[in-house]
């Protein structure tokens, strides 16, 4: 895939982030003491949601990562691979946000209801900007060589603006996850799953 390999590179740096948002959630440890019974009710129901989401986000970072270190791929390969990766994301973000909107403010947080809220808006934004990232891709012309090279070079650009997406996104959750709220969440099970688990490999 003469020409794009770079480009490629570019996107895999550009991804190498994504899925900081979500360790976010679950790279905390407990301090001990445990926090009140139904704010651990309201982080189960945000930790379950986790996991499969989790290796969701980061199986498609580990796609796009591979295409950047193989250079020979075709560019139909490549242009499947991306929309399937940008596609996981965009699902795998707006599956947390719904959780975490489902679940409501943390209870007994003071402020917990505009950090939850702040927080789902965030995600929502990652995920809405994924699936145009999908539909952009789903628009290059692989048998050009030329406008393919062209329009990744444009994906790879805008993937970036998402990268600051993603910092805000990571900077929403941890003022959610702050005091009682960070405890509960390192106290289920499915996150500390989550944060220890590898990579899945696409299917």
């Amino acid at each position: 895939m003469e020409g794009t390999d770079p480009v490629n590179k570019k996107l895999a740096a550009a991804l190498s982030g994504g899925a900081v948002l979500i360790t976010a959630l679950t790279g905390c440890g407990s301090d001990g003491g445990g926090p009140d019974p139904k704010l651990g009710v309201w982080a189960k129901k945000v930790c379950d949601a986790v996991p499969a989401q989790y290796t969701k986000i980061k199986a498609a970072n580990a796609g796009i990562a591979k295409i950047a270190s193989d250079s020979d791929l075709p560019p139909k390969t490549a242009k499947e691979t991306y929309a399937q990766a940008f596609q996981d994301m965009s699902d795998g973000y707006k599956a947390i946000a719904t959780a975490l909107n489902g679940a409501g403010a943390p209870p007994g947080v003071d402020g917990g209801a505009q950090r939850q809220q702040d927080a789902v808006k965030n995600l929502n934004g990652l995920a809405t900007s994924y699936a145009d990232l999908k539909k952009k891709v789903d628009g290059l012309d692989t048998k050009d060589q030329g406008k393919f090279a062209k329009g990744l070079h444009e994906v790879a650009d805008q993937t970036k603006e998402i990268g600051g997406q993603s910092n805000s996104g990571t900077e929403a959750l941890k003022r959610l996850e702050q005091g009682d709220v960070k405890e509960a969440i390192a106290e289920q099970q499915s996150c500390k799953v989550s944060a220890s688990a590898p990579p899945a490999a696409k299917s």
